[in-house]
């Protein structure tokens, strides 16, 4: 069997440089500013998140964050961005040697449905405490008044690029399938609902702790419907 490493599939976190003013991983006041931000933004809030306090917090001042990022709402798409890219590197790295599209449609739902584990190949992000800021705080960079601009810009090219290539296995699966963008869409959204509930609101879901109930729900959803 043939062996790929990231560099030979071309594997890149890539942001769009429309996002930041200087990219925070070229200097390592950068990264502190990433990694403290998601652990502010987790613990925090978004809303009581200022620069000011992650300043403060990184042993800088605010006008030092200000050369990275022009403001927090372009900081929040920031880490959506590299969630959603490094969740489409994920599904690309296990589904690459697969042919079957059944098993890659369900390898990538377990991926997307799936608790979320530290990654050792990216030291400076916590993808577990990102995890839980796109939960309960990613759809604020979506939902305001400028989408359609910030649309335009390329700020949303991530995570409609892994939409797109989940979609594209339903498809091999069943090329009439009519509503595959929507029901990857679904199934992303409704699994952070649901882990959101299981802590939260546990009469809204039925979670139980090492039963996978999130990854088989979602699962037998998707094939009963794609069927």
């Amino acid at each position: 069997m043939q062996c790929f490493t990231m560099e030979s599939l071309n594997i890149r976190i890539n942001i769009s440089p429309t996002l930041y003013s200087k990219d925070p991983e070229s200097s390592e006041l950068g990264k502190d500013i990433i990694s403290k931000s998601i652990e502010m933004i987790n613990e925090l809030g978004f809303e009581a998140f200022t620069f000011k306090k992650l300043g403060d917090a990184i042993g800088s001042n605010e006008s030092s964050v200000y050369r990275y990022f022009s403001n927090k709402h372009n900081l929040l798409i920031y880490l959506a961005n590299w969630y959603w890219s490094w969740m489409d590197y994920k599904i690309l790295w296990h589904t690459n040697n697969l042919e079957n599209p059944k098993i890659k449609i369900k390898t990538a739902i377990e991926l997307l449905s799936a608790d979320i584990k530290q990654d050792s190949d990216f030291s400076f992000i916590n993808e577990i405490l990102l995890n839980k800021i796109i939960i309960t705080e990613s759809s604020k960079a979506y939902h305001s008044k400028d989408i359609d601009i910030e649309n335009e810009k390329g700020f949303f090219k991530t995570y409609k690029q892994l939409v797109q290539r989940v979609s594209g296995f339903i498809l091999e699966y069943n090329p009439k399938f009519e509503f595959p963008h929507m029901l990857v869409s679904t199934v992303i959204e409704g699994a952070h609902n649901q882990r959101f509930f299981a802590e939260h609101l546990p009469s809204l879901t039925d979670f139980k702790e090492g039963e996978n109930n999130i990854i088989r729900f979602y699962t037998e959803l998707v094939f009963n419907t794609i069927k």
